[in-house]
């Protein structure tokens, strides 16, 4: 595994670790890199342009306004995502910080879970 995406994953691990859930993350390999799971929902998605988080629309905007952080573009010539936002190098290490924006991925997640289990 690249040193980048090492790094990457385990400060993803010390941020779940912060929130009491080191248990409930899990990551698989995808398209080259890594898609990190909390409570069994996609919240991360671990590649060589940077960790992203997925996050709620207000969320995006907001984490958007910190400087580093953009839209995942997943491959060369795609559109930017909408749904996982990179999150700044220094957010990622500052492990407090971080964990609040894992928390608030995790929250969306869980939130789309109990949406489309009622339709």
């Amino acid at each position: 595994m690249p040193a980048a995406l090492e790094r990457m994953r385990r400060e993803l691990e010390d941020a779940a670790t912060h929130l009491g859930k080191p248990h409930d993350l899990r990551f698989k390999p995808m398209f080259g890199g890594l898609m990190a799971y909390l409570d069994e929902q996609p919240c991360a998605w671990l590649t060589i342009a940077g960790l992203a988080l997925k996050l709620a629309p207000a969320d995006q905007l907001a984490l958007l306004q910190l400087k580093g952080a953009s839209r995942l573009i997943a491959k060369p010539g795609a559109a930017p995502s909408r749904h996982y936002i990179i999150v700044p190098v220094a957010v990622c290490r500052d492990t407090a910080q971080f964990a609040g924006w894992l928390a608030k991925s995790a929250a969306h997640a869980a939130s789309a879970t109990r949406s489309s289990s009622r339709r």
